[in-house]
């Protein structure tokens, strides 16, 4: 069995790709083979966390567009992530895979508050911590909270979850002739505007040394083959 080159990874996923092909809501299959995934990292003995965004089910920007207040329509964006996070621990503790659901916005029904010192003793029981809700502020994305809690727990890699093999200078499913990166640095992606994360996401990387690595999830087994150390999508790091 291959060993693992991360002690804890923190991995990121946006909402639609628990959509599949229906385009919004959770796809059920879809769901059962990340969480499928997830377990078996966790197995593995890595510390393991997640952080789903919200774009399957409503998306904080979109609203704004059509007109909504934009602090009201990102904490609707914000509890969208919730409903994700709460799926994920269903189809996580169906495996026998212990999960707590921790939120930035207080739901005591349904989820922990996000405290920094619990959630690292989670990861060290060896439970899968699920961080919902954003960082409970209007205007920041899921990127920002991936790097904000991967810095807090200090995790030693964001995995980056995608539908593409790596990072391209433009999206490859619309545009033929889209160039694949071999590497990239943390200056390159802000000074290229490529979309691996947002400018606050990639800058609080940048100040913590955190590396990301954008990876394809449509491959089954490629989270386990990158906490493994194949070199699989693009590494975003210093120079």
């Amino acid at each position: 069995m291959a060993k693992p080159v991360f002690k804890s990874v923190l991995i990121k996923v946006s909402g639609e790709m628990l959509a599949g092909e229906m385009g919004q809501g959770v796809d059920n299959a879809v769901l059962a083979r990340f969480a499928e995934e997830i377990h078996g990292v966790q197995k593995l003995g890595v510390m393991t966390s997640v952080i789903i965004g919200g774009g399957n089910i409503f998306r904080g920007l979109a609203g704004a567009a059509q007109g909504m207040d934009r602090a009201s329509a990102d904490y609707m964006g914000m509890l969208a992530t919730m409903i994700n996070a709460l799926a994920l621990q269903d189809a996580l503790e169906r495996r026998g895979c212990y999960t707590r659901v921790m939120s930035a916005i207080t739901m005591n029904e349904v989820a922990e508050p996000y405290i920094r010192r619990r959630a690292t003793r989670h990861l060290e029981k060896g439970r899968v911590v699920v961080f919902a809700a954003g960082t409970g502020n209007p205007y920041f994305t899921t990127d920002t909270e991936a790097a904000l809690r991967a810095a807090e727990i200090h995790a030693d890699v964001i995995l980056k979850a995608t539908k593409v093999d790596g990072v391209y200078d433009k999206d490859p499913h619309q545009h033929a002739d889209a160039v694949r990166f071999d590497e990239l640095t943390y200056l390159d992606v802000l000074s290229r505007n490529l979309r691996v994360m947002d400018a606050t996401a990639i800058s609080l990387c940048m100040d913590n040394s955190l590396p990301i690595i954008v990876f394809d999830l449509s491959v089954h087994g490629n989270i386990e083959r990158v906490v493994c150390g194949e070199p699989i999508g693009n590494r975003v790091h210093r120079a």
